[in-house]
């Protein structure tokens, strides 16, 4: 049975910083790093790309804990910055820029990155969420990853916000998932027998010297090597906080009725994870805009109805939580107006021009605070 720690929540959102005049990013990361540490301290951090920085919640008990700290977060980010002639968005790419006119941030693990993986590294102007559900068992949260395999490309679809791609629409929802997923370690692992398996995996990769570190395991979910926790890093970064806080509900919806499936003996799925992958590539080509995968089923399906089949499997647990009413409403608005990706594209349709777009996305990033 879960354990009484089991499903805290905590959210890891990656930002651009942009300059609010000439939309582009920001080359002086490093320095704003130090501004924003003296409004949210160490809960703010630097990441792979000078133009970006990365915040973290603290461990939350329920979603109005998210959101209020989701808000914090962004909007202190956002006041910190301003002084400096600075904005964050909340965007999984940014509209325009080239990764050429980026660079690696300075320091010693993010260097050895680009030493190590060279382009790959330096073409990495993404950004993702990255939301952690506590699990104090090892071996439960191995049983909850291989139940929760299934679900993941839904949550790619819902929360699609990267559709541009160096000044060009890509025709993708979520064009920070494919590149993403050309990291070695990236994409769904394989189902796994137990924690002993999960742990001579990772250590058959660092004797191997194929990572450096567990923290280089890019799976769309594994559990984290630092903390008690189940991490899901599929999802492009939320446009807003709202879509956060749907994204959160609905993963840690999904870990607790898969911890429910565990502990009533129910089969985990007997699914291949090269349909995984074909599903979690039609989410990231199409959003909510055309037919997904329903993978239960084994047949393609329109998004609503797949996305319905979801909440269906969720909803025992956002009653017994009290947030149905709030998820439920939040996926209802996400299917009504479109996801990041849709709106971003109706931005540019309303002006013809990608530094509209970065307006918009810097706009909705502290929208509410």
């Amino acid at each position: 049975m879960p354990a009484p720690g089991d499903f805290t929540l905590g959210v890891e959102e990656e930002y651009l910083v942009v300059d609010p005049e000439t939309r582009a990013p920001r080359l002086d990361g490093d320095k704003l790093l130090a501004a924003a540490r003296g409004e949210l301290g160490d809960r703010v951090q630097a990441e792979l790309q000078i133009s970006q920085l990365e915040v973290g919640t603290a461990v939350c008990t329920d979603l109005d804990d998210v959101r209020r700290d989701l808000h914090r977060l962004r909007s202190g980010l956002a006041a910190a910055l301003e002084p400096h002639g600075a904005a964050i968005a909340a965007s999984g790419s940014h509209p325009f820029a080239s990764w050429r006119d980026v660079r690696i941030t300075p320091e010693e693990a993010y260097l050895r990155l680009e030493k190590d993986y060279q382009q790959l590294a330096r073409e990495q102007l993404i950004c993702g969420c990255h939301v952690h559900v506590g699990i104090d068992d090892p071996e439960l949260a191995i049983r909850v990853l291989n139940r929760a395999r299934p679900w993941l490309a839904t949550l790619v679809a819902l929360a699609a916000n990267s559709p541009f791609w160096m000044a060009a629409d890509t025709g993708y929802a979520s064009f920070r998932t494919e590149v993403w997923r050309r990291w070695p370690t990236a994409g769904t692992p394989d189902r796994l027998a137990d924690r002993a398996e999960y742990d001579r995996l990772v250590g058959d990769l660092l004797a191997t010297g194929s990572v450096d570190a567990p923290a280089r395991l890019y799976f769309d979910v594994r559990p984290s090597f630092r903390y008690p926790t189940l991490e899901f890093r599929v999802t492009d970064v939320c446009l807003d906080v709202d879509d956060a806080v749907m994204a959160a509900g609905l993963i840690r919806a999904l870990c607790r009725a898969c911890a429910r499936d565990a502990a009533d003996g129910r089969p985990e799925p007997a699914l291949r994870t090269e349909l995984i992958r074909v599903a979690t590539w039609r989410a990231a080509r199409h959003g909510l805009d055309a037919e997904l995968l329903d993978l239960s089923a084994r047949r393609a399906a329109p998004a609503a109805e797949v996305v319905a089949s979801l909440l269906a499997y969720v909803r025992p647990e956002l009653e017994d939580a009290g947030e149905w009413d709030e998820v439920s409403a939040l996926v209802e608005r996400t299917l009504r107006r479109g996801t990041g990706a849709a709106r971003q594209r109706r931005a540019h349709q309303s002006s013809g021009r990608l530094e509209d777009v970065v307006d918009y996305v810097v706009a909705e990033t502290v929208r509410g605070r």
